[in-house]
């Protein structure tokens, strides 16, 4: 090993396990609502809204600005921006990042999907045309998967946690070409995609509201998660990391 580091949590706001717990529940608690047949009528209204607001420019709009929550290309982008510093600092410390939140987004996202077994609003205009009302209840395991994977939404959960981990990794990939990043900037590429994605994939009913609810909450959950890490001070050995490293993500928001 390289270096003897004391491995501490770094701090997150809002601070202590509270809020995790809040989140945690939240999700339980909504789940269960809708595994009790509560709040459809509210995602009925939302959706039914939607489709009499949405003339062709503002879905177009939103069409593109959806595109901000692709999962495929955030991890590329993700994995490219700490292959890129790993290369810059000689550490394989900034791909790890990338690739735990990959593994918590599999971990997590898609299995709940399986289980809730949801389909979309779209579900009753294109294959399996369900009735309006069979589209809405959880746990319809008698549809095949890929007509019944709409809770969460994956766009919302993988938005929030492949922006945390750019903004995680931007300010130490700028340093090291001699670039500051004003925090400010890296809080807004944390949470600005994130609210578009959420209100592009509601607007355009590809999910209904509580699946994009869902999904914000299974995000900042698994995001908060990956910024308690403390990246820095991870053993590692020795051919994998430099004497030299200077600390990455300490300063980071």
């Amino acid at each position: 090993m390289q270096k003897s580091r004391t491995v501490r949590l770094r701090p997150v706001r809002p601070a202590g396990w509270w809020f995790d717990a809040l989140l945690l529940a939240a999700l339980a608690g909504l789940t269960a609502a809708l595994a009790a047949d509560r709040l459809l009528g509210v995602d009925r209204a939302v959706a039914d809204w939607a489709d009499a607001h949405r003339p062709a420019p503002a879905e177009w709009t939103a069409v593109v600005l959806n595109y901000l929550g692709q999962g495929s290309p955030l991890t590329l982008i993700a994995l490219g921006a700490g292959v890129l510093l790993a290369v810059r600092v000689r550490s394989v410390l900034p791909v790890l990042p990338p690739v735990c939140a990959f593994v918590l987004n599999y971990l997590t996202i898609g299995p709940l999907k399986v289980w809730t077994a949801r389909p979309a609003p779209s579900a009753s205009t294109k294959d399996p045309f369900l009735a309006p009302e069979q589209t809405l209840p959880l746990f319809q395991h008698e549809l095949p998967l890929k007509y019944a994977q709409s809770y969460p939404s994956g766009h919302v959960a993988n938005a929030i946690v492949w922006y945390t981990v750019i903004a995680l990794l931007l300010a130490p990939l700028l340093r090291s070409f001699g670039r500051a990043v004003p925090p400010r900037l890296v809080t807004v590429v944390r949470l600005v995609p994130p609210v578009v994605v959420l209100c592009t994939t509601t607007y355009l009913g590809w999910h209904w509201l509580t699946d994009s609810v869902a999904g914000l909450l299974l995000g900042l959950l698994i995001g908060r998660v990956l910024r308690r890490v403390p990246w820095d001070d991870l053993p590692l050995p020795a051919r994998f990391d430099s004497p030299d490293r200077p600390a990455l993500f300490t300063s980071t928001p």
